[in-house]
């Protein structure tokens, strides 16, 4: 899971796993395998950064696990 910053200045948390893109508009939406978007604060930097992070927590076999899912 990842916290992110809405627009509202509220923080979310969102599960990394379920991220499928990440656009760069004005603001940055977030777009989940699950059709939902979300808009946040956070740069597309910020993001991939935080994801990266949570993948690099993982344990190994996790981490196997999540590679085969974004595959």
């Amino acid at each position: 899971m990842i916290s992110l910053t809405k627009l509202n200045g509220q923080t979310m948390v969102v599960n990394a796993e379920l991220i499928e893109t990440v656009e760069k508009t004005p603001d940055t939406i977030i777009g989940l395998i699950t059709g939902k978007k979300f808009m946040v604060k956070d740069s597309v930097e910020e993001v991939i950064q935080k994801v990266i992070q949570y993948r690099q927590q993982l344990p190994p076999f996790w981490r196997k696990v999540a590679d085969g899912m974004s595959k």
